[in-house]
């Protein structure tokens, strides 16, 4: 039987997958250990005191490691853009996270090596990259046509503990820095100074200590209290949907599916009652705290200590304990009673 030969659709050819990870004097960003598992276990950590930084990865499988310095994006892209052309890297898709030197990075990067750059990316597929669009409206379906540079939004994902020492190299790059070699076409910003994030006006998603608030504080005045609080411990204001839909804390404090995915290293929850959506945009915190009348509610399941007791009482009474001149705690009223706790639950 005449005719032409069937055809035979193509498969999606495996692609090197590489994480890209900036250092800043031995601190990893939020989000390295999702890129590096994002990745399959693959990361190049780059920057300042990177062998220190290494021990704080768990999904880790090969670890290269480049001592590089302050952070100059110009001049690692032209430096990764040489290695990448003479074989010394393999990476088709080089991912990032969506922290602040990420955001910095990956454009410079991308537009060095000449590829596309596909930004607040959820999940890297053989064959297609998904990203967040329109504050997490709209989940955008991108093909992967080819070598591409993405950044990885943290807390989008969790991480299994790679279960077997990482292997560890030194990167040496084999072409001079094009910024000391006086390359005019590579200019970095000259940093003048780094000032400490300010826990109140900083992202969420880079807060290590997050003070959240739910409906159970009752008022915005309550809310006025517990921002008080979490100024007065260096963390960062945060809240459940409800509390933004009532306009007690602006849109972009709130944590959950449809606002900030976060990814604390503690989470202190007045008030909360652990509704899906909002513990899904928490991440994994090392140590969770939680401050509610119900003892049975899921945030109070998922605490390391679960407080019985009325959450706006409560943070009036730290509140007073903490406003104090030098330190000194404040006196109560006449008649004034401390907060009354029913139950310490340490599951």
């Amino acid at each position: 039987m005449s005719g032409s030969p069937p055809t035979i659709a193509s498969r999606p050819q495996p692609r090197s997958l590489l994480g890209v990870v900036v250092v800043r004097r031995g601190v990893l960003p939020a989000g390295a250990d999702e890129v590096t598992a994002e990745a399959g276990g693959r990361v190049l950590l780059v920057g300042d005191g990177v062998a220190a930084a290494a021990t704080d990865l768990t999904s880790a499988a090969d670890v290269t490691l480049w001592e590089a310095g302050e952070f100059a994006p110009a001049a690692w892209s032209a430096v990764l853009a040489a290695e990448l052309d003479g074989g010394t890297i393999d990476a088709d898709v080089i991912i990032m996270p969506a922290s602040p030197d990420g955001r910095d990075f990956a454009p410079r990067l991308a537009a060095t090596l000449g590829r596309g750059l596909v930004a607040n990316a959820i999940a890297v597929r053989a064959h297609e990259i998904v990203a967040e669009r329109y504050d997490g409206r709209l989940a955008e379906h991108s093909p992967m046509r080819g070598p591409v540079v993405v950044t990885l939004i943290p807390g989008v994902r969790g991480v299994a503990p790679c279960q077997l020492a990482p292997r560890i190299r030194t990167f040496t790059p084999a072409v001079p820095d094009p910024a000391v070699a006086g390359d005019p076409e590579v200019v970095d910003a000259e940093v003048l100074a780094v000032l400490p994030a300010d826990p109140a006006t900083i992202a969420l998603t880079e807060a290590s200590r997050i003070v959240g608030g739910g409906h159970g504080m009752g008022s915005a005045d309550a809310f006025a209290l517990l921002a008080d609080v979490a100024a007065a411990i260096g963390a960062s204001l945060g809240g459940t949907r409800v509390v933004a839909d009532l306009d007690w804390i602006p849109f972009e404090r709130q944590i959950g599916t449809t606002g900030a995915i976060v990814a604390p290293r503690l989470y202190l929850a007045f008030g909360v009652s652990g509704a899906v959506q909002h513990t899904s945009g928490l991440g994994s915190p090392d140590h969770v705290i939680s401050v509610n009348l119900d003892g049975s509610a899921p945030m109070m399941a998922m605490a390391d200590l679960a407080i019985v007791a009325d959450a706006p009482a409560v943070v009036a009474e730290l509140r007073r304990q903490l406003a104090g001149p030098a330190g000194v705690a404040t006196e109560r009223t006449a008649g004034e009673r401390a907060p009354a706790v029913s139950a310490v639950i340490i599951p």
